[in-house]
């Protein structure tokens, strides 16, 4: 069954205010990702891989084409709509330290999605109780807790990241080159510590990276990228 379904998806961006010119970042993509599948996406850079992972949590509006997610068009939902969706879809972002608010401690900032979702709902040592859970999941403990982003290393900051994606219990995930900032040991990690997320937890994720030798090890099929297009998508 599939959860993420594309059909002729476009994103143009225009510049100029009297001779106007068309950037076709995206022009006419079509696919469909299977509920608990991992979809990588492979290309160079700047074929539009990005701006693709943003369409689909509908970060950014496209010119034309349509989104399901769950079997409901997200191109056609307004803001308040979009936003009780929106704990469902998650995204990774390449740099974790930009995902994490520097002024907050770690415990804090893995706590935020309660903190906005369960206003008044839970009890502070509930809380820390289930910040305590997710962090023990990925690998992290309570030495942590109370440090900030700039004291942890790369790999540390991508697994609170991850963290405070599982607070929401997300259905949808798109890995937007998530290790490409790490070193090769530290990649490793974060890779088999996905692996075992998205097995436990039942995820379904948009891989996106350059790297082929990733994508061959991540994902259950490939979809191979070229100047706002696809142009293959063969099994993993």
């Amino acid at each position: 069954m599939c959860l993420i379904e594309v059909s002729d998806l476009c994103k143009h961006y225009v510049s100029g205010l009297i001779n106007k010119q068309y950037a076709k970042v995206l022009d006419g993509v079509s696919f469909n990702i299977e509920r608990g599948e991992t979809l990588g996406l492979v290309g160079e850079s700047g074929c539009g891989k990005t701006t693709l992972g943003r369409l689909l949590l509908r970060l950014i509006e496209p010119t034309s084409g349509r989104i399901f997610f769950d079997g409901i068009d997200i191109t056609k939902l307004d803001r308040t709509e979009m936003r009780k969706l929106r704990p469902r879809m998650q995204m990774i972002f390449q740099d974790p330290e930009s995902s994490l608010n520097p002024r907050m401690r770690i415990g804090e900032s893995i706590a935020e999605p309660f903190r906005l979702g369960l206003r008044g709902k839970i009890s502070r040592s509930e809380m820390r109780e289930r910040v305590l859970e997710l962090m023990d999941v990925v690998g992290l403990n309570s030495e942590h807790l109370n440090r900030f982003p700039y004291q942890l290393s790369g790999g540390q900051n991508q697994r609170v990241v991850l963290a405070r994606i599982l607070a929401v219990n997300p259905e949808f995930i798109v890995a937007d080159e998530p290790t490409a900032s790490l070193d090769v040991s530290m990649q490793a990690q974060i890779l088999r510590l996905m692996m075992g997320l998205k097995s436990e937890f039942g995820l379904t994720m948009l891989f996106i990276s350059h790297d082929m030798e990733v994508i061959g090890h991540m994902s259950d099929r490939i979809a191979v990228m070229e100047k706002g297009g696809l142009i293959n998508i063969v099994s993993g």
